[in-house]
């Protein structure tokens, strides 16, 4: 009986039992809710057929190699690296010269920094709609254009300049949080190291090299991801804006599996082209946290 009691003591006072212990609804939930999910879409993407009285059945990697065969998937992929590329600079470059700025005793820094952030805190489909408006031909873009004898734009219907515009949006729209995100890496640096580095004689720009770039080290790798997530699954500003038009020029992966998806009901196809998403993006981070994570 002894024994018994004590061994159980022995248990609960385990560090390790009792961090799983606490762990345990928190893994329950991401089980549930993030890892099965994967599981099944992984599983799915080997199928084809639908969810009816006829069911799914496996096929391999039939829905893999029309990926690899279909020049829409490509096209969609291409554009979905070039929307990327072109947003997440923007987004990380603008917001930390802001914030840099605004770190500082400015003239009503409080209401700049409130009106930088509001976009945020807009729905992407409220944007999109809002966006639609000023860029649609006869908006008011191209009314301002008209005051220096501009000729319109079709904005939104040209191959050209579609993709821009949904750029704008998303850098408009991620301006504000990562503004916020290096507010509070900024905040977090000593000022003790400005203060030596002036007595040394270093610049404003040798300040910002070696002193505000390795300080805000971390908090430039969250805002790299972060960003890359919400730029990687971007889905409202082109189901608002475009319909992945014209000639399919800002079509992107996720409105393209849904597409495939809800549009076709090819969820096998439409599996496989999200695990292709879910692997460059997995890719993505790995990249981004063996490049800038710590030794």
């Amino acid at each position: 009986m002894k024994a018994s009691r004590l061994f159980r003591m022995q248990l609960l006072d385990n560090d390790t039992v009792a961090a799983w212990i606490f762990l345990t609804p928190a893994l329950i939930l991401l089980s549930v809710f993030i890892i099965w999910p994967i599981a099944y879409l992984f599983y799915l993407s080997f199928t084809a057929g639908s969810f009816t009285s006829t069911g799914t059945y496996l096929v391999g990697f039939k829905n893999y190699w029309r990926l690899l065969f279909n020049s829409d998937f490509w096209q969609v992929l291409g554009n979905t690296i070039y929307f990327t590329v072109a947003t997440v600079i923007p987004s990380l470059v603008i917001p930390l010269g802001l914030a840099v700025l605004l770190n500082r005793s400015v003239p009503w820094r409080g209401i700049m920094r409130s009106a930088y952030f509001l976009p945020s805190i807009i729905s992407l489909v409220a944007a999109g709609l809002g966006f639609r408006w000023l860029f649609q031909t006869s908006g008011p873009v191209n009314a301002f254009l008209g005051f220096f004898a501009i000729p319109s734009i079709p904005w939104l219907g040209d191959t050209f300049w579609a993709m821009p515009v949904l750029i704008l949006l998303s850098i408009w729209k991620q301006l504000g949080f990562n503004m916020v995100v290096f507010l509070a890496g900024l905040q977090a640096i000593p000022p003790s190291r400005y203060e030596a580095a002036e007595l040394d004689g270093a610049n404003g720009w040798q300040q910002f090299w070696h002193i505000t770039l390795p300080g805000l080290r971390p908090t430039l790798i969250f805002a790299i991801v972060t960003t890359a997530i919400f730029t990687l699954r971007g889905f409202e500003q082109v189901y608002v804006m475009t319909g992945g038009g014209p000639l399919n020029s800002t079509n992107l992966l996720v409105y393209y599996i849904y597409q495939e998806a809800f549009g076709q009901f090819d969820f096998g196809y439409a599996a496989a082209a999200a695990t292709v998403l879910l692997a460059v993006t997995l890719v993505f981070v790995y990249l981004q946290l063996r490049t800038w994570g710590e030794e």
